[in-house]
């Protein structure tokens, strides 16, 4: 494995989506919060309240937390699917207005429990 990757987690595409050192300090060096939230990052791309269509091509993934270090908050992961044997985390976030995002257009959403 390539010793600037972080971590690789499936996408609910079933496509590996890496998150490298880079885009690891791109993302707290942006939002400083995110430091201590690579769980977040993590989990938001493997099982997500939302997939959102992005402005170029990307994916987002949207996940509701009761609780984060600011307050309670949605994760917001920011990826790209290059095939379907390869993506990469671009950016990632805290908010507490998804319906912005999710405005854009969902193509997946979790089934109601």
């Amino acid at each position: 494995m390539n010793q600037n990757i972080i971590q690789v987690v499936t996408s609910k595409n079933k496509v590996p989506i890496r998150l490298t050192y880079k885009q690891w300090m791109h993302i707290t060096d942006n939002h400083n919060y995110m430091a201590g939230n690579l769980d977040l990052i993590i989990e938001t791309i493997c099982d997500p309240d939302y997939i959102v269509t992005g402005k170029n091509n990307e994916l987002i993934a949207i996940k509701h937390y009761n609780k984060t270090v600011i307050t309670e908050k949605d994760a917001v992961v920011v990826y790209k699917e290059i095939n379907s044997n390869e993506g990469f985390v671009v950016t990632a976030w805290l908010t507490s207005k998804p319906d912005k995002i999710i405005k854009r257009g969902i193509i997946w959403q979790k089934p109601q429990s």
